[in-house]
């Protein structure tokens, strides 16, 4: 049965787990990596959110993960370059042979206190042992 995406009502032991988990990458936006419109490239924002989803679903289960899908996407504010780009990723939902994670992205100001919320995914990824065919995810291997 899989396990609610509310924290409060996960068991205490996936909830720590969950917290014990959690991803935070900080990336500097640079000219190298944006559009003709001087902002991020979409496809580098999804390859790090799936990326930074990928290690949060790793620390949960400790096991061989695949992404299988990634959730809408919503692009809300541009990244430019010569900011900085928080990315946190967080499981959400957790079922027999998949987890779920939500990643959201805040840009920041490099030389004032301004951090506002940019991009957010949910990414799927799916537990899976040596023959390539799904697995449990939970317990975790330790």
């Amino acid at each position: 049965m899989p396990l609610t995406q509310t924290p409060s009502q996960f068991p205490e032991d996936v909830a720590l787990r969950i917290e014990q988990s959690e991803a935070r990458v900080i990336k500097a936006v640079f000219p190298s990596i944006t559009n003709h419109h001087n902002t991020l490239f979409g496809g580098e924002a999804l390859a790090w959110m799936d990326e930074t989803a990928f290690i949060a679903a790793t620390r949960f289960c400790r096991k061989t993960l695949v992404t299988v899908s990634s959730d809408r996407i919503d692009f809300n504010k541009p990244i430019p370059a010569g900011t900085l780009a928080e990315l946190i990723a967080r499981v959400i939902h957790v079922g027999n042979t998949s987890i779920k994670v939500e990643v959201n992205i805040f840009v920041e100001d490099m030389y004032q206190d301004l951090r506002e919320h940019a991009i957010r995914g949910v990414f799927t990824f799916v537990a899976v042992d040596e023959q390539r065919k799904p697995t449990a995810v939970w317990p975790p291997h330790n």
